[in-house]
């Protein structure tokens, strides 16, 4: 990021990291909401390429992890077919962060030994198969999923889910304005419109949500704010 001449960056990341940008460093925003893309997809590969090809040393800086959720997978495939060399620096993805800050450990002995991860907002989601990736013993993890929040509830319970399954919803995930919200599967719908969450936010589903410890540390933050 010191070194780079051009800084092609995401919606998401922080200022602070951003500020460590050298003094004339181009800094190109291509930050994506749901319902607005500053530049399609294809027009961010196809940037990437040609600021490398003109010699530039050019970063591409997302937040999370880019290969999870992040399309960096598809970038890079466009920049190695155009013949430019890629260097990829593993991130700390949105579950693992966010669930770490809000003290939910996505594995634990006693409750879950499997973790998924899913995007709820995909195009054909009622048709996707998620059978069995939520349950005892299991984790899920939804990425997006704050406006497809009734749909996602419903598909789980019309799968077997339980209502009663625990929930928590962590919004602005270790942030300082992080916010934990637990609740049931059933209500999940009505958490995320009374509490009037806003993305980005992560829904997390299984019982290691649900835990005494978690509900004391989380308990403990917001009391500590």
């Amino acid at each position: 990021i010191e070194s780079a001449r051009v800084i092609v960056h995401d919606g998401l990341v922080d200022p602070a990291i951003l500020a460590l940008a050298r003094g004339d460093a181009q800094l190109i925003s291509v930050a994506k909401r749901r319902s607005h893309h500053t530049l399609p997809q294809e027009e961010i590969s196809e940037l990437l390429v040609r600021v490398a090809r003109s010699g530039q040393d050019v970063v591409r800086l997302k937040g999370g992890d880019p290969f999870v959720f992040g399309r960096g997978g598809e970038e890079a495939e466009v920049a190695r077919a155009a013949g430019v060399a890629v260097e990829v620096v593993p991130g700390i993805s949105a579950a693992n962060g966010a669930a770490a800050a809000a003290q939910i450990a996505l594995t634990h002995r006693d409750a879950s030994s499997i973790v998924s991860f899913v995007a709820g907002q995909c195009k054909g989601l009622k048709d996707q198969d998620w059978a069995g990736l939520a349950g005892k013993g299991r984790t899920l993890v939804i990425y997006m999923g704050v406006k497809t929040a009734p749909q996602i509830a419903e598909k789980l319970m019309e799968d077997g889910l339980s209502p009663d399954m625990p929930v928590a919803v962590i919004e602005n995930g270790t942030r300082p304005d992080m916010r934990v919200l637990r609740g049931l599967l059933a209500g999940l719908p009505d958490l995320v419109e009374h509490e009037k969450v806003v993305s980005p936010a992560l829904i997390v589903i299984g019982e290691v949500t649900a835990r005494d410890d978690v509900a004391l540390a989380v308990a403990a933050q917001e009391a500590a704010r």
